[in-house]
């Protein structure tokens, strides 16, 4: 286990491809009260150790079947959840049928950060996701893209930068407020009946800007959680939600909300959380 995301990276720097500790069992069975294999979905430009390193191994201490991959990148490359948002959700819905298969399991739960948790969302509507996802859990998902305090939002209008972006970066541009990719995925309504979602956002996210457009529309399965309403000492930003202890404790509660524990409220600062 990884301590924060800083120290993750720098490892997995001379190892991109290694898994999260606790992951990818082929052998483990989902028990009765975790009957739903988990699959850790990454942020743009995170490779699964550099996102998972911690979390992963308390998922799986706490009696689930744990798995996590590289898509929407390279093969070996450090840098994965680049590519366009549709491809990386194929390469997951296909990576999902095999958990399923080996597990035995009819339905997953889903644990995205950023990216991570909005492409799922294009599986769901478009790749037949609605029929073997139960829970959708997100930590500072990119539901409605950012402006990166307007930053994005100005380089997309200079002639030549979206195209330049995206030769290194496709989903960056599908993530800008107001993109097509978007636009498109959030029409018709942004939650499917039948599936559980969790929205996890810290108020000093600093990438998914303003931190409100991370939330989905108010339904009741839909909860969306604010950090700080849950501990005023918790400042963790936007990569360090997914080593953050208050956060890692909501989603254990997202995932099994008949044993819903009050996470411990310490001071958490950003990025080495």
């Amino acid at each position: 286990m990884q301590p924060n995301i800083l120290t993750a990276a720098v490892y997995s720097l001379g190892a991109p491809t290694i898994a999260p500790p606790g992951t990818n069992d082929w052998n483990c069975k989902p028990s009765s009260r975790h009957p739903n294999p988990v699959l850790l979905s990454n942020g743009t430009t995170a490779n699964a150790y550099e996102n998972w390193a911690n979390l992963s191994q308390k998922l799986a201490n706490a009696g689930y079947c744990v798995f996590a991959g590289n898509f929407g990148g390279a093969p070996g490359s450090f840098l994965q959840t680049v590519g366009p948002i549709a491809d990386t959700a194929k390469a997951l819905a296909a990576f999902g049928d095999k958990i399923l298969n080996a597990t035995g399991a009819s339905k997953l739960d889903v644990v995205g950060h950023s990216q991570g948790g909005m492409n799922i969302r294009y599986w769901i509507k478009y790749l037949g996701g609605a029929d073997k996802i139960s829970r959708l859990v997100g930590l500072s998902p990119s539901n409605h893209g950012t402006d990166l305090f307007g930053l994005l939002s100005t380089l997309e209008m200079i002639p030549g930068v979206p195209a330049a972006l995206g030769t290194v970066c496709q989903s960056c541009n599908e993530q800008a407020v107001g993109s097509a990719f978007l636009t498109d995925l959030n029409a018709g309504g942004e939650t499917v009946d039948g599936i559980q979602y969790t929205v996890i956002q810290t108020r000093y996210d600093d990438v998914v800007t303003p931190y409100t457009s991370a939330f989905l529309p108010a339904k009741p399965n839909v909860k969306n959680i604010l950090l700080q309403n849950v501990c005023g000492l918790d400042f963790t930003d936007h990569l360090g939600i997914t080593y953050d202890p208050v956060a890692q404790g909501l989603v254990l509660n997202a995932l099994d909300p008949a044993h819903a524990k009050t996470p411990p409220c310490v001071p958490v600062p950003p990025v080495i959380s």
